[in-house]
């Protein structure tokens, strides 16, 4: 059975405009190759789907449905303390992210898989959960929100560990998840985190949830083995370590 091939590549710390520049770049070489062989499919190369795993320099971003008021900082008190703030193009509202966070973007074309967008995100969702339980963890999902929820630790309420937040276009596939590992989270205190204002659904990290050091290159180790598994590619990484 024939399997599609991913490349997978680790830029490090990167901040969130220079990451998004790149990312769109590759997304629109993936959803140009598609059009220049629309009239043609079945003389189309393999498509060069990417999975970018980093870490960003502290940012808030605001999703296209998100609110600006959610943002509980001036733009210049972002400044004042080395935040950036970008209003960009996934789905969702506002959410931080930050040095001990995990971020993918999965750059895939989804007609290679599957074009369905709940199941892309329920295969994210699927990935971060059986990541969590290689830590002892039992991620959970909500029904009313995206994402996945720890209880950080038992018996309080279930708290977000991973946001979620993807844009498509010609059913390529571009931003995508958030993981806090050894997150500070003090910086969500600036923010209603994606929009949710409940006290009983903040924010959590594995590292809290376990009660323990969580080391990242074991959450990425995990975090690639189930994403192969669960959409069912064959991870190509020689660029694991490749910052250029």
């Amino acid at each position: 059975m024939h399997m599609e091939s991913v490349v997978v590549e680790d830029w490090g710390l990167v901040p969130f405009a220079d990451a998004w520049t790149r990312q769109t770049a590759i997304h629109k070489h993936l959803v140009q190759q598609k059009l220049d062989y629309r009239d043609r499919r079945g003389d189309m190369p393999p498509q060069p789907h990417r999975l970018v795993l980093l870490e960003h320099t502290p940012v808030y971003t605001l999703g296209k449905s998100g609110k600006p008021e959610h943002l509980l900082l001036s733009e210049d008190g972002c400044r004042s303390l080395g935040i950036d703030y970008l209003p960009i193009n996934r789905g969702g509202d506002i959410t931080f992210h930050g040095p001990g966070q995990l971020v993918a973007y999965p750059i895939l074309d989804l007609d290679c898989f599957f074009t369905d967008v709940h199941r892309y995100v329920r295969s994210l969702e699927e990935v971060i959960i059986r990541t969590l339980g290689d830590f002892g963890l039992n991620g959970q999902r909500d029904n009313h929100y995206t994402g996945v929820w720890l209880q950080a630790p038992p018996p309080y309420p279930l708290r977000k560990v991973c946001a979620i937040g993807v844009h498509l276009s010609r059913w390529v596939t571009l931003h995508g998840l958030a993981l806090n590992v050894h997150t500070d989270l003090d910086f969500f205190n600036h923010i209603v985190p994606c929009g949710i204002r409940d006290d009983d659904k903040t924010v959590t990290s594995m590292a809290i949830a376990a009660q323990t050091d969580v080391p990242m290159d074991a959450v990425k180790t995990s975090f690639l083995a189930y994403f192969a598994d669960v959409f069912g590619c064959h991870l190509l990484t020689p660029a694991l370590t490749d910052n250029a």
